[in-house]
């Protein structure tokens, strides 16, 4: 029993373990869903930063060469305003209208334009060429309003040159405020590819310079398609608008990759500026990282949960077959019925129960008659067979739950009767003699009413000076007596009496 109670304790304590063992695993597999989510996150700041980083460096340098070219343009509208300019040679008004920015790489040309849009005074020609202008959006807006400042129009391509262009331009107002020209000059689009040629974004990634109104100036990878187009109302573009700078995480209207966006407004012109990685590139190290990771780590998880399975099989494997060891150390192997140890410790707990409730207990010992003349007649085989026929019998005729049969050791059996007097014990005890004449093992020759037993009865109230041993030593006694008396008969030891003060019943 105590091993029992010791092997149960280690149970409960093994179940701890296992349920440890398969809770760790998945401790560790949300611990590592969240190191590469942060990993994750990681991956899209360092992005982003770049995204900043890069934003910072071009804006500046399209911001510094728009406020030159806005110099140049209100150089041109101040000193076209000056006392004497219109006086002088052609030659010499070239050299105080426009200064060397007009020669510079990547601009393009430069011009005055009169209130009906034609060519006065141009900085790369003497003798301007005959040209009208009046059709250009940027002649009009200026011939509409006095206010507009700095205007920058949509990309053209110029008349003069053939080349991609975006223009810049100032009104001239004449000395009563109306529209006297306009100042214009243009940026070549190569300036933009240049600018952006050596940055490298990935497959997917992208630098877009767009006016406000939607309208793609340039983009980078250069698609010559893409140029000019408009993209107002996009769902990406109504972000790029919303404020002067920032970041998110949107789906391209162009191509439908999704992408990192961040962007920033130029300076105060109307000109938005955006820096576009893949997310798919921004994860491509993430995601072969995690894929290592997340297979070690489910690898080792696995391994983990399934040694602790395996470590619980095992150990219910041994509490099962420990337990099943424990039955057969109490059962006898040939009958089938509890053996001596188990008698022992039931007898044990049914004296301590009479002790408690002061309730009779009686025991009975029966003994085979003239089994030693089968076992010589019939072989040991025979007379196995008999002793299973002989519990059967004793089994069948005993009902009460808490009454037990035994194999005490060769062909003596025991019945222990709690709450069972003396008279109940001799009725159990005439039900037994009448059962076993019913015997018969055909395969021998052992006819019904040929095989009997002896029986001792011990019966009686329980007394403080007797142990467990005094109530079988005195059954016994009884069973010596009743078979030294002729056999198939039952004695009844008198109660209260170790000795042998027997009382003979006719079986």
């Amino acid at each position: 029993m105590i091993r029992l109670l010791s092997l149960a304790r280690r149970l409960r304590s093994a179940r701890t373990w296992i349920a440890l063992g398969v809770l760790a695993p998945m401790g560790m597999l949300a611990v590592s869903a969240a190191m590469l989510l942060d990993m994750r996150r990681d991956a899209y700041a360092r992005a982003e930063q770049t995204s900043r980083n890069l934003l910072q460096v071009i804006e500046r340098d399209i911001a510094r060469n728009i406020e030159l070219f806005d110099l140049s343009l209100r150089a041109i509208v101040e000193n076209l305003r000056a006392p004497g300019v219109a006086e002088v040679s052609s030659h010499l008004r070239q050299l105080i209208l426009f200064d060397r920015a007009a020669t510079a790489r990547d601009m393009g040309v430069m011009f005055v334009l009169d209130e009906r849009g034609n060519i006065v005074i141009d900085a790369g020609l003497v003798q301007p060429a005959n040209g009208n202008y009046a059709d250009r959006a940027y002649f009009r807006v200026h011939k509409a309003r006095a206010d507009i400042g700095l205007y920058i129009g949509q990309p053209i391509v110029s008349r003069l040159t053939g080349e991609r262009m975006l223009p810049f331009s100032r009104r001239i107002n004449k000395p009563d405020g109306s529209f006297g020209g306009v100042a214009f000059g243009s940026l070549k689009l190569t300036y933009f590819s240049h600018l952006f040629e050596p940055v490298a974004l990935g497959r997917d990634g992208g630098i877009n310079l767009y006016l406000r109104d939607g309208t793609r100036i340039m983009r980078h990878p250069f698609v010559e398609a893409d140029i000019g187009a408009n993209i107002a109302g996009a769902p990406t573009f109504e972000k790029f608008v919303s404020a002067p700078s920032g970041t998110f995480v949107g789906t391209s209207v162009r191509d439908g990759v999704e992408r990192h966006y961040a962007f920033t407004q130029i300076g105060d012109w109307p000109l938005v500026l955006n820096v576009a990685l893949s997310t798919r590139e921004i994860e491509a190290e993430w995601r072969t990282k995690a894929l290592v990771i997340g297979t070690i780590v489910l690898f080792l998880c696995g391994l983990t949960v399934f040694l602790s399975l395996l470590y619980g099989y095992d150990l219910r494997r041994r509490a099962a077959l420990q337990a099943e060891l424990a039955k057969l150390s109490r059962t006898d192997a040939l009958t089938g019925l509890p053996n001596r140890r188990r008698f022992e410790q039931v007898l044990e707990r049914a004296w301590q129960g009479a002790r408690c409730t002061g309730k009779p207990v009686s025991m009975l010992v029966v003994d085979a008659d003239h089994f030693k003349r089968v076992n010589d007649r019939y072989g040991h085989l025979v007379g196995d067979v008999v002793l299973k026929e002989l519990a059967g019998c004793l089994s069948a005729s005993i009902h009460r739950p808490r009454d037990l049969v035994c194999r005490i050791g060769g062909e003596e059996f025991a019945v222990l009767l709690p709450d069972t007097d003396r008279a109940g014990a001799l009725r159990v005890a005439t039900t037994l003699h009448d059962t076993v004449r019913t015997l018969a093992v055909p395969s021998a020759g052992i006819q019904g009413g040929t095989f009997t037993v002896s029986i001792g009865v011990a019966a009686g109230p329980v007394q403080t000076d007797m142990k467990p041993e005094d109530l079988y030593r005195r059954a016994d006694a009884a069973l010596y007596e009743a078979k030294t008396s002729g056999r198939n008969r039952t004695r009844c030891a008198p109660e209260g009496d170790p000795g042998l003060g027997l009382r003979l019943i006719a079986g």
